[in-house]
This record gives C-alpha cells, sequence and structure tokens, in this order.
C-alpha cells in the first residue's frame, strides 16, 4: 500500500469548505489526515473516496489508476482540483 499525499491545486471560484491551493491531507490505510488547518470537506471526500482507495493500493503497471493525477470536487461553480501523489 501507498501512503497518498493529496494537496488542493487549483481554487476556481470560492470554495465553501474554505480549501486553499497548498492545502494537503494525507490517506494511509484506513486514515486520512489532514495537515495544519486543512478542512475535510465531506462532499471532496465523498467523491474522491473511489479513487483513493484505488489510488493507494499497489496495482498493475497499466492500470488506469496509475494514470489519475487530479480529480476535483464536484461543485461545478467552484471547483476544487486537488493532486494525488503516491509516497
Amino acid at each position: 500500500m501507498y501512503t497518498l499525499e493529496v494537496k488542493v491545486k487549483l481554487v476556481k471560484g470560492e470554495c465553501a469548505a474554505g480549501y486553499k491551493v497548498g492545502d494537503t491531507f494525507t490517506v494511509t490505510d484506513p486514515v486520512v489526515v489532514p495537515r495544519e488547518n486543512c478542512p475535510l470537506c465531506i462532499y471532496a471526500l465523498g467523491a474522491l473516496f473511489p479513487y483513493l482507495t484505488a489510488a493507494y493500493r499497489k496495482t498493475d503497471t497499466g492500470d488506469w489508476i496509475n494514470r489519475v493525477t487530479e480529480i476535483q470536487c464536484p461543485d461545478s461553480k467552484n471547483t476544487v482540483v486537488f493532486e494525488l501523489k503516491r509516497r
């Protein structure tokens, strides 16, 4: 299993949860750990979870999840784009 670093790359508009560029949290099975002053938005997490649970597992090199480096929250007007990095 990987530790997955999730970092806010871009905020389009004004995020209701207060995400700011650079906010970071990590996923280490089975825990989501926010960094200092990083909010955890239930709507963003709900959209991210299917990808996060696939991304922190070791997969075959050709698996589609290996190509996913960004995910966005479901708010179409005030979108937050998250960058994923395996550690």
